[in-house]
């Protein structure tokens, strides 16, 4: 990280992952569950749902979207995530391509 200093206090600019930066385990896949919950959000916002009926759209329970609202997704996997977007009319994509560097990474793009 690149260190600076603003007002004579000590920056460091982020990689991009504050989990990673936090030193987080699994920071990459955390950070993906965290952008899928971020648009189930906005889903529900846009579409007016309560929790009771989004939890019935998705799929889940409702003290599983409690949960999710109040920031306690370990319960759900990646993939059930996606499946729960999918549920509230949004498309995945998934794309693979060699790494630039000798490892990969994750990353997730919202439109």
């Amino acid at each position: 990280m690149k260190t600076r200093f603003v007002d004579g206090v000590e920056v460091q600019r982020g990689s991009g992952n504050v989990f990673a930066d936090l030193g987080v385990p699994d920071a990459d896949k955390l950070k993906i569950k965290t952008g899928l919950v971020i648009e189930i959000r906005k889903a529900m916002r846009r579409l007016g749902l309560t929790q009771q009926e989004a939890a019935k759209r998705m799929g889940i329970t409702q003290p599983k979207v409690s949960d999710m609202m109040r920031g306690d997704f370990t319960n759900l996997s990646e993939r059930k995530l996606m499946d729960c977007l999918t549920r509230l009319g949004y498309d995945i994509e998934i794309k693979v391509r060699p790494a630039k560097a000798g490892v990969g990474h994750l990353m997730l793009a919202t439109a």
